[in-house]
């Protein structure tokens, strides 16, 4: 016995790392894979779009600028999303309020001297290094994390949320979405009252409370055009909706020369690179609000087809994430954050094609814009986190 045991024992083999992390209870195993990849498919997806978008234009004598900006977005999004995962999301319900009061702090630091306004609205914070940080994207994270604490507490034998629970968690809404109003920022203010009413009907809310809500929200609507609560440069841009022919080398020019680029695509596109709306620059803000033109000319109608499969991917996932949620706080969570996709999606690629007014939110993951891409990969750390707790069970 050489070694100091029985030859009838044999001492336990030490596992590797890789082994450790790829066992049958690792994290890695128990990860939504088939949501990680849609979002990393979509962000890589957007960095070769935005090079294209950009390669003409030379930001501080750099072609590639605009790609590297967008993959350092990227890597710092996908390290966010990956701390959020690792934090049990059921203990964000006990620091769910200070996330809420850090958000509103953003909101108002850039109504403040401290904000700089670009296109029309004040809502970025300028930093050092020419980057710039738009709190309100970080909002739609808070609201979500903030309605489901406030919808997910139940009192015995109650099957929906009741009055007070509801006015309250409207209340807790209202004051985000009037700090972004006043930026102003319409587009961002329609996805967070998408999440609000998604939320709201996820958690049980009667019927006729939705049907309210809705009407009253309409007949703000009406009332903000009618009163002048809106910029000039947003009614121009409702006014193009309703009326494609208006002024098409003025108001309608953006969405114009948007439908001209996407039609010009056909089937296949005029090849990556090739697209003459997209070379030469006939599209303003084709990096960001209008970049799905930009999928539309040169890659066509298959692959503008790859890119809604792929946010089909994301979407499907975010559902069934919650449908199989261990509670309702993480049913919630999963519940706002498709509904924010969602119709930030139908949104930005509906106004690219002329189906939707012009609001100027991004197209999530895709988009060239450092908040937005940090705010969507803590949204997927989210669902994740919410797929892992199952996971355990």
């Amino acid at each position: 016995m050489t070694s100091g045991y029985p030859t009838t024992y044999a001492p336990p083999r030490r596992r590797g790392l890789a082994a450790r992390a790829l066992g049958r209870g690792s994290t890695l195993r128990r990860l939504d894979w088939l949501l990680l990849s849609a979002a990393l498919g979509l962000s890589l997806f957007g960095a070769v779009v935005v090079f294209s978008a950009t390669r003409t234009v030379s930001a501080g004598g750099d072609p590639q600028a605009y790609l590297k900006k967008h993959l350092l977005n990227l890597a710092i999004g996908i390290a966010l999303g990956l701390m959020t995962m690792l934090f049990d999301y059921r203990m964000l319900r006990a620091y769910a309020p200070f996330v809420y009061v850090a958000s509103l702090i953003g909101l108002v630091a850039v109504l403040s001297p401290v904000g700089t306004s670009i296109n029309g609205a004040q809502a970025w914070i300028p930093l050092p290094g020419g980057f710039t940080l738009q709190p309100s994207e970080f909002v739609k994270v808070a609201l979500v994390v903030g309605l489901a604490m406030l919808l997910s507490d139940r009192r015995d034998a109650e099957t929906e949320p009741s009055l007070p629970d509801v006015l309250l968690a409207l209340g807790v809404a209202a004051v985000p979405l009037a700090l972004v109003m006043l930026q102003p920022d319409l587009g961002t203010a329609v996805v967070m009252g998408m999440i609000v009413l998604g939320i709201l009907a996820i958690a049980g809310t009667s019927l006729k409370w939705l049907v309210g809500l809705l009407a009253t929200g309409a007949l703000a609507a009406f009332a903000a055009v009618q009163l002048g609560v809106l910029d000039d440069y947003q009614i121009n841009r409702l006014l193009a909706f309703t009326n494609p022919a208006l002024d098409p080398q003025g108001i309608g020019y953006n969405t114009n020369q948007a439908r001209i680029g996407v039609g010009s695509g056909g089937l296949f596109g005029t090849g990556l690179f090739e697209g003459s709306q997209t070379s030469g620059q006939f599209i303003p803000e084709q990096e960001t609000d209008f970049i799905f033109s930009v999928v539309g000319e040169e890659l066509g109608f298959i692959g503008s087809a790859t890119l809604i499969t792929l946010f089909a991917i994301v979407l499907w996932r975010a559902i069934h994430i919650a449908t199989r949620a261990e509670d309702l706080f993480g049913a919630l969570v999963a519940t706002g954050i498709a509904c924010w996709f969602t119709f930030q999606m139908f949104e930005n690629i509906g106004m690219v094609i002329g189906i939707m007014p012009v609001t100027g939110v991004p197209l999530p993951f895709v988009s060239y814009g450092g908040s937005s891409m940090f705010a969507n990969w803590m949204a997927i750390g989210l669902l994740e986190n919410v797929h892992l707790r199952r996971a355990l069970r």
